[in-house]
């Protein structure tokens, strides 16, 4: 079986993160960045599918779409034990969005042929969470997502999707397209053997061309959403103090909420 894991590079959220002033996307060449948080979790179920299976027949590959600094998401996986690692990268692939970027990793995983595609449950940076059913549709094939517990015997592929109220079990056939959350378990951290294996696994670099895709599929140009105006988050003022040195602190404080439409 071949697992594809679709890792995402993004801003670090801890970091100063911001847009491009020219055209109001997400800078993600002049910050820091990192493997998204939510995709260390499809590592770790891709790995732990393969070490519940047979291990020989079987291997997993980080597939990312990003600037050149995106290689570091490709090089996390590697580290935390997936075996290759493809990384997706052009100049024209800047501006993409949902749209474009399922394009992308479609026209990848099918010339890596996987039979079982992993997600996170949607990215740190945008959060839409949509991208593993437009794949899905890409592809022709069935889409299993919000996994918090991942089985898989033989062909069938089983997850829990937990809700607010209840809880369901879905099951689907491989090849397929699965997503988890971030309770399916808990990533591994890298030890240092991995670290230094990481170094000696290989990593190829793709353009759009290989892909058979051209620039104005991607990019702004191919996108159909368009961030038109981005305001700063206004600085942090200081709290509203309440005394209660005469009884009346509860009324102030209720006064207080409902002005503010707390209550």
């Amino acid at each position: 079986m071949k697992i594809v894991v679709c890792a995402k590079f993004v801003p670090d959220a801890t970091a100063d993160r911001r847009f491009r002033s020219e055209d109001n996307t997400v800078d993600r060449a002049g910050v820091d960045g990192l493997l998204s948080e939510l995709d260390e979790y499809a590592v770790e179920t891709a790995l732990t599918v393969k070490e519940a299976g047979d291990q020989g027949d079987t291997g997993v590959t980080v597939l990312t779409v990003g600037p050149e600094q995106a290689a570091d998401a490709v090089k996390k996986g590697l580290q935390m034990g997936a075996d290759a690692g493809v990384h997706v990268v052009d100049d024209a692939i800047h501006g993409s969005d949902a749209v474009a970027t399922s394009l992308i990793l479609s026209k990848a995983l099918a010339k890596l042929e996987a039979d079982l595609v992993v997600f996170g449950m949607g990215s740190t940076d945008g959060g839409m969470g949509v991208v593993p059913a437009m794949v899905s549709e890409r592809l022709g094939l069935p889409a299993v997502t919000l996994g918090s517990e991942v089985t898989v015997d033989g062909q069938t592929v089983r997850i829990r999707r937990d809700g607010d109220t209840a809880s369901e079990t879905i099951e689907g056939t491989l090849p397929l397209v699965l997503s988890v959350s971030d309770q399916a378990n808990e990533p591994r951290y890298p030890s240092f053997k991995g670290i230094m294996a990481a170094k000696k696994k290989p990593v190829e670099t793709w353009s759009l061309a290989d892909l058979e895709l051209t620039a104005d599929q991607v990019g702004g140009s191919g996108a159909w959403t368009e961030v038109v105006e981005v305001t700063a988050r206004p600085a942090r003022t200081a709290g509203t103090i309440v005394t209660d040195e005469d009884g009346s602190g509860a009324a102030e404080l209720v006064e207080f909420l409902s002005t503010n439409k707390f209550l």
